[in-house]
């Protein structure tokens, strides 16, 4: 493929002249047409989805998945969210056509690719934000429509901006899952403690300073060619705010699972919630060693291929749920 002669480099590190004209032949002509619905639905990043299950946390902890009308509005989210990520998913592939081109994994992104045009992402993009605010709006009206303009507005910030900006960026990123559980609150009527959201930010910082360091050390010197940000950030940095927002996580979710005044609800059987504790810890020491071992670029991946993460998970939801539901 003609992206990987990229790591050919000239004595200034810029690529060199061979590989500059194969990007501009017509395999990345940005008028191709997709060359199947399969490069479409690919360009959405369907394994990036299993972060909108997100918005059922808000609804579980509450225990109001038993009700038929709670199911209904948050499924109708967790879909919408689909369409809005999906949707701004595409639009950052646009943004960053030239720098996923020379990444050794996200050339093969069906945009950069040219599998699908940058017009064809733009349209199916806006329609898929668009559709997905109005449908949020029939959905649980104007709050759940604020929720999603407010992800909307920082993705688009992002990917424009707020990407080049050392530190703001993680939370940037990290909003994105905050959000996702805040919208499943919302949708769902349901009223969020200080603790949940404490544990869902912190959480979600861990997640995505443990992807930057992965990056850092997987790109190597070519790093700020893909990423320019990481030249902002060293090694000790982002070791210290890994074990800062590790150590955050597990105590806020301790909080939050020894406080009573949130879970108070027929049903509710402490002893169960608060062992929850013990998966949640041991899956955050499991990413921690994956990560300082370079890997977890990719945090879906660790969800939908790692068999301790799904163990830990597993035990986590079967402690959870008879805490809840039993």
């Amino acid at each position: 493929m003609v992206v990987q002669e990229l790591g050919t480099e000239s004595g200034d590190g810029k690529a060199v002249g061979h590989s500059r004209a194969a990007l501009n032949g017509p395999a990345h002509d940005d008028t191709l047409r997709p060359r199947s619905a399969m490069a479409i639905v690919a360009a959405l990043r369907p394994r990036q989805w299993v972060k909108n299950v997100l918005v059922f946390v808000a609804p579980a902890a509450a225990g109001r998945l038993g009700d038929a009308a709670i199911w209904g509005r948050a499924f109708a989210a967790f879909a919408i969210f689909i369409a809005v990520a999906s949707g701004m998913y595409l639009l950052n592939d646009v943004l960053d056509i030239e720098a996923d081109r020379l990444h050794p994994e996200k050339c093969e992104r069906p945009v950069a690719a040219g599998l699908v045009s940058i017009r064809q992402a733009l349209s199916v993009g806006a329609v898929l934000v668009t559709a997905g605010l109005v449908a949020s709006w029939f959905t649980a009206g104007w709050r759940f429509l604020v929720v999603l303009a407010l992800y909307v507005a920082i993705s688009v910030a992002y990917s424009v901006w707020v990407k080049y900006l050392a530190v703001v960026e993680l939370a940037s990123v990290a909003s994105g899952f905050v959000l996702r559980a805040i919208g499943g609150g919302v949708a769902t009527h349901v009223p969020l403690s200080d603790w949940f959201l404490a544990v869902t930010s912190f959480s979600a910082l861990f997640i995505v300073t443990g992807k930057r360091y992965a990056e850092y050390h997987h790109l190597g010197e070519a790093r700020d060619e893909h990423r320019l940000v990481l030249r902002e950030y060293t090694p000790t940095f982002l070791r210290s705010a890994l074990t800062m927002t590790a150590t955050a996580a597990v105590t806020t979710y301790c909080l939050w699972a020894f406080d009573r005044t949130g879970l108070q609800h027929p049903g509710y059987t402490a002893i169960w919630i608060e062992l929850t504790v013990v998966p949640f810890a041991i899956a955050v020491l499991h990413v921690l060693r994956i990560i300082d071992a370079g890997g977890g670029a990719a945090p879906e991946d660790l969800a939908l291929r790692d068999r301790w993460i799904q163990v830990f998970g597993a035990c986590w939801l079967v402690f959870f749920l008879i805490g809840i539901y039993a």
